[in-house]
């Protein structure tokens, strides 16, 4: 009985530790999306001004930055979705099922597909961030940004991810566990013996 309580607060710190990166991450993050926006505006305006002018003031690492900051706010802002139940959800079935059900799907659905998915992610990404970090790849575009270091981020990504799903699937195995208990009580109270 210790040792499985022992767990269950080891298990509970690592969602809790595991919760807290990832928000902390996930609206860091999420300020990117406004500095994205002030780029592109940035763009759009010096290419018009550009051709009044006929000055240059664009330049290829810009748009680059700005693609590099959408890349950033997807791949780790996806474990702070997955966190917050922000990501893509078809529920027509599943809000309609009871809570066991529902804790069920969620946590047979990280354990079988979520999680593998994301360890399949970081085993194909392997190759091509070492690849580009081998070469220090660079844009082939003029003036453009390297490579490796946003390459990189898709082993963060996967690996937040992955760890993100395995807080879920412990989340939902503990609930699993208090629904299971609290449904036994009702039960014994039913027939009398509490």
């Amino acid at each position: 009985m210790a040792s499985e309580r022992a767990s269950g607060v080891f298990l509970s710190g690592f969602v809790g530790w595991v919760d807290r990166f990832n928000s902390r991450l996930g609206v860091a993050v999420s300020w990117l999306t406004l500095a994205m926006v002030v780029v592109g505006a940035y763009n759009a305006v010096v290419r018009y001004l550009g051709r009044f002018t006929g000055w240059n003031l664009s330049s290829n690492a810009y748009l680059e930055l700005q693609w590099y900051m959408f890349s950033l706010v997807f791949l780790l802002g996806a474990a702070y979705a997955l966190q917050t139940n922000a990501h893509v959800r078809v529920d027509v079935v599943y809000s309609r099922l009871p809570e066991r059900w529902r804790r069920h799907i969620d946590f047979w659905g990280s354990l079988l597909f979520l999680i593998p998915f994301a360890v399949f992610g970081l085993i194909m990404s392997w190759p091509a961030v070492r690849n580009s970090w081998a070469v220090l790849e660079v844009s082939s575009d003029p003036g453009g940004l390297p490579r490796y270091p946003i390459k990189s981020v898709l082993l963060v990504a996967f690996t937040l991810l992955a760890l993100q799903g395995l807080a879920e699937a412990v989340r939902n195995w503990q609930r699993l566990r208090a629904l299971k208990a609290g449904a036994e009580e009702e039960e014994m109270e039913q027939e009398g013996l509490l």
